[in-house]
C-alpha cells in the first residue's frame, strides 16, 4: 500500500463509476493523498481495511462520518452564464431572442464596472460551492477585467472551473452597447485571456482552465468563428458555445450557413473532443453521429429548455448512441442554480418526452416511446458524466481521481430526509430527489474543504 496518504474518510460512500449503476458502499474507507486525489476506495471486510483504519486513527487523520451522512461526488455544471447571476429567478417571460435583447445584454454590459463584477462573482462562486458545484463551466462577458476577476475568485475560493471570454462581434445581432469593438479585438482579447489564465501564478495546479467562447453562431461573424477555431487548436483550450437551443437560433443558422449548428461548428473548426455544446435540443440523427465522431460533449440543461426551447432534448436517444453528456443549470435561463434540481428535471423532462403533455391527443400517440431515464442515469450525468465531457479525472471515487466531494446530512433540522428501512438504492433515490442546499454540510475540492 502507498504511504503517501493525506487522510482517510470512513462512512457511507455513493458514486456512479458507470452510467448504469450507482454504487453504495456502507462503512467504506476512502484514502486520499496529500495532493487531493483518491488513492483507494476500500470496502468493509476487504484486505487492508482494518489495518488502514487503525493506521489513520493513529495518525489522527481519520474522518468518521455519522450514519446519517453520505459522501457523494461533487457536481459538475457544464453551462453557467456567470454575469447572469443577479437575474436568476426572473425575466423568464419572453422568447430567447427577446430575453437576450431586453434583459440579458443590458445586464451583461454592466460588467465593465469591475467593482460590480467583483461583488457578483464573489457571491456566485461562494453560493455554487455551497450548492455542491465543485466544477463549473462559465461564460463570462466581453470584458477582459471582469473575466480576470471571475478567474481570480474561482482560484481564491477553490472551485474547479473553466472560464471563457464571450465573443460577440456581429453587428447585425449584437447591440452597439454590448459587443466587441471589432473582430480582431475579439480574437486578441481571447488570446490575452488565455495567456492570463495559463500564466496566473495562483493557478499552479491548473484549477482554472480556459474555453474559447463564441456565444453562438448568431452573435459572431464567420471570420471570428474561423479564427476562434484556430486559436483553440493552437492553445489546446476548451471550446464552448450554444448549439440548436431554440427554434429561432436553430433556424437562423440554417438560413445563414445552409446547414445545422453542428455541421457549421465542424466547418468552423469548433467541434472536437474539447467542445461543450449547450442545449442541442434540435439536433438530428446525423448531428448526433457527427458529435459522437468528433468526441464533443453536450451540456443538457433541462430546466432552462422548458423556458426557452419549447422542446425536450432527446436525452435517452443521445445516451444510447454513446454521446458524452453532462448537466447544466444555464444560470439564468432556468430559475435554479442547483445541479440537484437539474438532475431531477432531467428525469422529469425525459418522462414528459416519453408520455407527452397534450391531453387532446390519444395516450398511445402523445409522446415519444422509450425516452425516459432513471435516477442512476441522472446521478451519473450530474457527476461522472459531466467530468467525462471535460475529460477531467473527477466525478467518481475511482483511483487517481480528484477527491471533489460533498457531505450530505439527512438529519438537518430544517431539511430532514426520512430514511426508514430503505434499501441502498432507495436511499440513493431519496437523496437525489429530496436533498437541498441545506443538506450539503461540507464541500471538498481536491481533498480540501472549500
Amino acid at each position: 500500500m502507498n504511504d503517501m496518504h493525506g487522510k482517510a474518510i470512513l462512512g457511507s460512500v455513493i458514486h456512479a463509476p458507470t452510467r448504469d449503476h450507482v454504487e453504495f458502499l456502507e462503512k467504506a474507507l476512502l484514502l486520499i493523498d496529500k495532493g487531493g486525489k483518491v488513492i483507494d476506495l476500500i470496502k468493509q471486510g476487504s484486505t487492508y481495511y482494518n489495518e488502514q483504519v487503525a493506521k489513520f486513527k493513529k495518525l489522527n487523520s481519520l474522518i468518521v462520518i455519522p450514519n446519517s451522512q453520505y459522501v457523494i461526488p461533487g457536481f459538475v455544471d457544464l453551462h453557467i452564464h456567470a454575469p447572469q447571476w443577479p437575474q436568476l429567478g426572473k425575466a423568464l417571460d419572453v422568447p430567447l431572442e427577446v430575453w437576450l435583447q431586453k434583459y440579458t445584454f443590458p445586464l451583461e454590459a454592466k460588467y465593465e464596472d469591475t467593482d460590480f463584477a467583483m461583488m457578483v462573482y464573489s457571491d456566485l462562486v461562494a453560493s455554487l460551492l455551497k450548492t455542491g458545484t465543485t466544477t463549473a463551466v462559465y461564460y463570462g462577458t466581453i470584458h477582459q477585467k471582469a473575466n480576470q476577476i471571475l478567474t481570480d475568485v474561482c482560484l481564491k475560493l477553490g472551485q474547479r472551473a473553466i472560464v471563457g471570454k464571450v465573443v460577440m462581434d456581429n453587428p447585425e445581432q449584437c447591440p452597439t452597447y454590448y459587443r466587441d469593438l471589432s473582430t480582431q479585438n475579439a480574437i486578441d482579447g481571447t488570446a490575452e485571456f488565455i495567456n492570463y489564465v495559463k500564466t496566473n501564478t495562483n493557478n499552479i495546479d491548473g484549477r482554472v482552465q480556459v474555453a474559447v467562447t463564441p456565444r453562438f453562431i448568431p452573435s459572431c461573424t464567420d471570420e471570428a468563428l474561423y479564427s476562434l477555431g484556430t486559436l483553440a487548436s493552437q492553445n489546446s483550450t476548451y471550446i464552448q458555445t450554444h448549439c440548436s437551443e431554440s427554434d429561432w437560433e436553430h433556424n437562423y443558422v440554417i438560413d445563414r450557413c445552409g446547414k445545422s449548428d453542428t455541421e457549421a461548428l465542424l466547418n468552423y473548426g469548433l467541434l472536437n473532443r474539447s467542445t461543450i455544446l449547450a442545449h442541442a435540443n434540435f439536433i438530428s440523427e446525423n448531428d448526433m453521429d457527427v458529435i459522437k465522431e468528433h468526441g464533443a460533449g453536450i451540456a443538457h440543461c433541462p430546466l432552462s429548455n422548458f423556458f426557452f426551447s419549447d422542446a425536450v432534448f432527446p436525452l435517452r436517444r443521445a445516451l444510447e448512441k454513446g454521446l458524452r453528456i453532462g448537466l447544466g443549470t444555464d444560470i439564468s435561463g432556468g430559475p435554479s442554480s442547483s445541479i440537484l434540481d437539474a438532475t431531477r428535471n432531467a428525469i422529469i423532462a425525459a418522462r414528459a418526452l416519453e408520455n407527452g403533455v397534450n391531453s387532446n391527443i390519444e395516450r398511445s400517440d402523445r409522446g415519444v416511446s422509450d425516452s425516459r431515464v432513471n435516477f442512476s442515469d441522472a446521478f451519473y450525468l450530474a457527476t461522472k458524466g459531466g467530468a467525462d465531457v471535460l475529460n477531467i479525472p473527477t466525478g467518481s471515487f475511482e483511483r487517481g481521481n480528484f477527491f471533489d466531494a460533498l457531505l450530505i446530512d439527512t438529519e438537518i433540522e430544517t431539511a430532514p430526509i426520512s430514511l426508514n428501512n430503505d434499501s441502498d438504492q432507495d436511499i440513493v433515490q431519496k437523496l437525489i430527489m429530496l436533498a437541498t442546499r441545506a443538506n450539503i454540510v461540507r464541500t471538498w475540492v481536491s481533498g480540501s474543504t472549500v
